[in-house]
């Protein structure tokens, strides 16, 4: 539908010279590019975490799993690395039309294959919504709030077996309350050879359990929205100081880098980190300490990078600040500072390097830890909260805006340092409430060959 929209001039209005009344879209058009837009981000929502949780279900060995989500990643950042640089580069200078039409031939190839694939697929048949097993616990567990928990609560709540069958079993101590959510209610369910009928009077002990895990999770996983958060700062203040900073390569004036693409070097070395996790970091850090980074280890590099890229990022402002006012620029609007934008290329690194130590480590210890009902869900809860950091990145720069002059039309006049400042205190908080998480955390998967739990239970 884009390579439609950017091919048929009727699909979108005529073009807009400079010093020209415009012509607004018609609504057709607007209704045809906001359909565009929704299929867009339907297919995005459908296919980027979504497509990982498949991977690994493919494999058995935990190892192979993680192993598998550092080259998702690698491939994922490569994909935004072509497409910021090549396609768009197409888009500026050759053609709207072939960079639509290029990408709209990749999407195709991709179609085929994946079908071409379907046969040897590991498919997991579907067990039904698991959101409505949880809602179904919390509406248990409100009706049998006032039952008194048994002595002897073996015998008393009801246990799903491999082979769908209900027997007894006892749920474990964490958040002991919910457990009246299992008890059995007398007439209801027969125990003992009977497949269980779902229902909202009375739930399993797997069910619980599951929500048990969610629950002890969801603290780590909102810990990540900050980290997103950073990323969408960062990226938005790039963008702006960049444009006011140097961005000639070599001695001829002529060419200059755009400013939004300063961006693409924290994804090139995101692809560059997590493709080296296995075969490089992780081996040299063995050698070196006789351990291996855990999960949680390499998520929380990911925190203390995105600080030091906050901090260093501060640092260049700060400078290129008092270069404004040393060379008197603050008269001409947007001046540029006698500062090289090859400067950011040190805080976009570190973030991403950092990125690429958390992000497939995070995606892993949730396809791990979280119900095996929520799989698909649990890999979709890094875009969740990249998407929510995101938000609260424009939120806080919006607010920063609205409340201090450090942030006006012109930035030479205001202090985008002191809001890089502010960040990296919100930032270092955030760290601070990961590592109690962190510490606090208890791994639910007990496999052997896990060595993030081994190394953890050390």
């Amino acid at each position: 539908m884009f390579t439609l929209i950017v091919t048929i001039k009727s699909l979108r209005p005529p073009k807009c010279d400079i010093n020209s009344t415009c012509v607004s879209p018609t609504t057709f058009q607007y209704s045809f590019l906001c359909i565009s837009l929704t299929l867009a981000s339907l297919g995005l929502g459908g296919t980027r975490y979504i497509l990982a949780t498949m991977g690994a279900d493919q494999l058995d060995k935990p190892k192979h799993q993680q192993s598998f989500f550092n080259w998702f990643v690698f491939f994922l950042y490569a994909g935004w690395i072509i497409g910021y640089t090549l396609l768009i580069y197409i888009q500026t200078n050759v053609s709207w039309v072939l960079s639509f039409a290029i990408a709209l031939v990749v999407n195709v190839i991709v179609v085929v294959l994946f079908v071409l694939g379907s046969r040897i697929y590991r498919k997991i048949p579907p067990q039904g919504s698991p959101f409505i097993s949880i809602a179904r616990v919390f509406v248990v567990f409100f009706r049998n709030m006032k039952i008194a928990e048994p002595v002897n609560g073996k015998d008393c709540y009801l246990y799903q077996s491999e082979d769908s069958k209900l027997t007894y079993g006892e749920p474990t101590k964490s958040f002991r309350f919910l457990n009246k959510a299992a008890l059995i209610s007398q007439g209801e369910n027969r125990v003992n050879g009977t497949n269980k009928t779902k229902s909202w009077s009375e739930c399993t002990v797997e069910e619980v359990e599951d929500l048990k895990k969610l629950i002890k999770i969801l603290p780590l996983w909102s810990s990540g929205i900050l980290l997103s958060a950073t990323i969408g700062v960062i990226a938005s203040f790039t963008v702006l100081v960049a444009l006011v900073m140097d961005r000639q390569v070599g001695s001829d004036s002529r060419f200059k880098i755009p400013a939004g693409t300063f961006g693409v070097i924290s994804l090139v070395f995101t692809a560059i980190t997590s493709s080296t996790l296995d075969k490089f970091i992780q081996p040299t850090y063995t050698k070196l300490t006789g351990r291996r980074l855990t999960y949680l280890q390499r998520i929380g590099i990911g925190h203390v990078c995105n600080i030091l890229a906050v901090i260093g990022f501060a640092l260049i402002e700060r400078k290129r600040h008092k270069l404004i006012q040393v060379y008197h620029l603050t008269t001409q609007q947007n001046a540029v500072a006698p500062l090289s934008a090859f400067w950011l290329i040190f805080p976009l690194a570190i973030i991403g390097i950092g990125e690429g130590f958390s992000l497939s480590p995070e995606v892993a210890l949730y396809y791990q830890e979280f119900p095996k009902s929520l799989r698909s869900t649990s890999t979709a809860m890094v875009s969740l909260h990249i998407a929510i950091g995101f938000y609260m990145s424009s939120t806080f720069i919006d607010l920063v805006g609205r409340t201090s002059n450090w942030l006006p039309n012109d930035i030479n006049l205001g202090r985008v340092d002191n809001a890089c400042w502010v960040f990296a205190i919100v930032a270092s908080i955030n760290f601070s409430y990961f590592l109690l998480c962190a510490v606090l955390y208890k791994y639910n998967n007990s496999d052997p060959d896990l060595d993030d739990v081994r190394y953890a239970s050390n």
